[in-house]
């Protein structure tokens, strides 16, 4: 977890848990960020705003979700200003109701509004990330797992996963040197799929899993022929993932990918397959309603 300082220390605010590399990726991104925002200052607060003056503010929901990344948006105001002061109410993996105060910020105006679009705009697209995702958990019923995928926002990946997490989810390979996974292009460039994984199979470390990708019944029995640990049954309908599951037995883990509904979940999950793969958790998640709101002289409401 990103950590501040300043927030309440008898309070614990990780339930999900953030990798070590996950830890320093997500301070670079605080810092570009930042950097992004604020290059020439904030000539707004500067002009209008004296320097002396104090203030409060509220992170306030304005729709149902759940909660990822208030560790990341303490960071940011702590980065602005290490004496601002945080308290974190809420915790990541949290379902929240409209209306609910999830953390309490008090410091220099000035820095409270340089920080507050930077700390925003990361809290929203992780709580976006993690509420699209709770969906597709609640579909699936614990019947078999959700993933995401590599297609994450640039430059955020670490933060995305995270989010994933949040929400119930899962991840997959975190770059391309996480695990071997065939693809058709792969496919292509071996010149089949018997090629593909015997290549892998001779050259790559033993403790990884080989996946392959296969499109049809046809494929499918290559792959596990050939040997694959794992198939992704690509753009396959629901009745050929039925079939796919029978002919695959316990040789292999079965998971499914492409164009994948919350409600087409609930069909998959129970069809016996291990891993529904989506990429729009990522890719098309949208971000999450939270306003920061400065409180009006007397304390907080």
């Amino acid at each position: 977890m990103v950590k501040s300082d300043n927030h309440n220390p008898n309070q614990s605010h990780d339930a999900t848990g953030w990798d070590p590399a996950e830890l320093g990726a997500a301070s670079e991104i605080i810092d570009r960020a930042l950097a992004e925002d604020l290059a020439t200052g904030d000539v707004t607060s500067r002009v209008a705003v004296p320097a002396e003056a104090m203030a409060r503010a509220r992170l306030v929901t304005k729709a149902p979700l759940v909660l990822s990344g208030l560790s990341v948006a303490a960071a940011v105001f702590h980065r602005v200003d290490p004496s601002t002061w945080i308290e974190l109410v809420a915790s990541d993996g949290d379902r929240v109701p409209e209306g609910t105060i999830v953390a309490r910020v008090r410091g220099r105006a000035r820095s409270l509004l340089a920080a507050e679009r930077t700390a925003l705009n990361l809290l929203q697209r992780m709580s976006g990330v993690a509420t699209l995702t709770r969906r597709f958990v609640d579909a699936a019923g614990g019947r078999c797992r959700i993933t995401d995928t590599r297609k994450t926002m640039p430059g955020l990946r670490s933060l995305d996963r995270y989010a994933v997490r949040c929400g119930g989810g899962h991840n997959h390979r975190n770059d391309l040197g996480a695990g071997v996974l065939i693809k058709e292009n792969h496919i292509r460039a071996c010149g089949g799929i018997t090629a593909a994984i015997t290549a892998a199979r001779e050259t790559a470390p033993h403790t990884l899993r080989i996946e392959c990708e296969v499109t049809d019944m046809k494929e499918l029995s290559e792959a596990l022929n050939a040997g694959a640990d794992v198939v992704m049954l690509d753009n396959m309908d629901d009745a050929e993932v039925a079939e796919a599951v029978a002919i695959t037995g316990k040789r292999a883990l079965v998971e499914v990918s492409g164009g994948i509904s919350c409600e087409r979940v609930e069909v998959l999950a129970a069809l016996g397959i291990d891993l529904i793969s989506v990429g729009k958790l990522t890719h098309s998640a949208t971000a999450a309603d939270i306003s920061l709101l400065f409180e009006p002289p007397g304390g907080w409401h």
